[in-house]
């Protein structure tokens, strides 16, 4: 398979040591609130879209009775926004009271009693981005301790009102604090937003010894060419921070917009897809209360979640980008798997684009295929012969394949139970009932 033994050293060599909470394994999934509801604190006029209470128990009782937890959506996430203007009288972060009367710990108790984690949002410097009190290297460990004390699950540590020498002392002396509190609590950190240079100056070994998973680029924001705009980022210095990612440790492009107001399906299924090979976090930042049917079978896709959620733990690569506006992108997954994404930049109209496995250079061998968004299993392909997909205008067709040994006169009657197992499946029945293709 496609230079599988050099991505491997790379995986595994440019960051040998991880964070040792234990935590996020694979790449962490949930709901986070900055994008879709920024920092609407008038709860006066907005009561159920302000930053509240309300706002995060609804997103809570969603994800626990719409079938996302099970899908692996665990975290409700606060995000700025949510604190009083000022610390309390002995110096500790608090919640507004008007607007979280029952404190962050009793919301953690509510959203841990639907079997879900709270995240919550800080910022390595005198104040947050919105202008709330921040973190400094002073209040570093009363503000870990006073997380764990509230039941918090994990922390995303902003970097605005600050410089490069408070940032690369706070942010792995916050990772040190939040161990010391004996609570696991996922860090994330957004410590490359703000090294400058492209790529950022960052030592990632580091990095990946301090943080679960780290922001590497500006905030996304709802559009398909913010959606462009950090793929091509993340492609254009893969060779750099996609040797970063691993168990335990990922590179971040930013939220999920699916199911807000600037993607069609097809841009839709493309945020999902590179998302999916990217092994990135997947955090929604939408309305759960009343997102759309067509976001929400994007977006609860098992298969592509399951990618998503290998394993393995390496991160996707771009392996073409062609004149044509078509990029393919490329990751290894466990058991000899893989996936592909054939995706288009075009705009006029459905491009037929023909390869072969061969030419992505995979091991010659016969390849079961299954197509994710279609959710129908494909012809097996030799690795000779040519295929052709067609991609729709800012779209994508994503496939998992691997190997088999079956012969071809026999493979009909194994390859539908033998996909299900290899995609950590097996035995979902009513998942393997809504399979088209059989």
């Amino acid at each position: 398979m496609y230079q599988v033994a050099t991505v491997l050293l790379l995986a595994f060599s440019a960051a040998t040591r991880a964070l040792d909470n234990g935590l996020m394994k694979t790449p962490p999934m949930g709901w986070l609130a900055w994008e879709r509801f920024r920092c609407d604190i008038d709860c006066d006029n907005d009561p159920q879209n302000c930053i509240s209470e309300v706002l995060f128990r609804d997103m809570a009782d969603r994800l626990a009775e719409d079938g996302w937890r099970e899908l692996g959506y665990v975290y409700v996430n606060i995000d700025d926004c949510w604190s009083s203007k000022k610390r309390d009288e002995q110096g500790r972060l608090q919640p507004d009271p008007k607007r979280f009367p029952g404190g962050i710990a009793k919301l953690a108790r509510y959203i841990h009693g639907r079997g879900l984690k709270l995240g919550i949002y800080g910022d390595m410097g005198t104040y947050t981005c919105a202008g709330y009190p921040g973190t400094t290297l002073d209040t570093i460990e009363m503000d870990a301790r006073t997380f764990a004390e509230w039941g918090v699950d994990m922390l995303k540590l902003d970097g605005c009102y600050s410089n490069s020498s408070v940032q690369e002392q706070g942010y792995p002396l916050m990772s040190k604090a939040l161990n010391a509190t004996g609570r696991p609590i996922g860090y994330s950190c957004s410590w490359p937003c703000y090294q400058g240079g492209l790529p950022p100056k960052v030592n990632y070994t580091v990095l990946g010894e301090i943080c679960n998973l780290w922001r590497n680029y500006e905030d996304i924001q709802d559009s398909w060419d913010s959606i462009l705009t950090i793929v091509d980022w993340f492609t254009d210095h893969q060779d750099i921070i996609q040797p970063a990612a691993g168990p335990g440790h990922w590179n971040d492009p930013d939220m999920l917009i699916i199911g807000d107001y600037g993607l069609s399906m097809d841009q839709s299924r493309s945020q999902m897809a590179l998302w999916a090979i990217m092994a990135a976090p997947l955090f929604m930042s939408n309305d759960l209360r009343t997102v759309s049917s067509g976001a929400r079978t994007i977006l609860q896709n098992k298969v592509a979640i399951a990618i998503n959620q290998d394993p393995l733990g390496i991160q996707g690569r771009r392996l073409i980008k062609e004149k044509s506006e078509i990029d393919v992108f490329w990751r290894p997954l466990s058991d000899d798997a893989s996936a592909l994404v054939f995706f288009s930049r075009r705009t006029d109209m459905p491009f037929r684009y023909q390869t072969s496995l061969k030419t992505l250079n995979y091991t010659a061998g016969t390849y079961m295929v299954y197509d994710v968004f279609l959710q129908k299993i494909q012809p097996t392909l030799k690795d000779t012969t040519n295929f052709v997909v067609s991609i729709n205008p800012t779209g994508v067709v994503m496939w998992y394949l691997f190997p088999t040994t079956v012969r071809q006169e026999e493979a009909e009657p194994v390859r539908f139970t033998k996909m299900l197992k290899r995609i950590k499946l097996y035995g979902r029945e009513d998942y393997a009932d809504s399979l088209t293709g059989l």
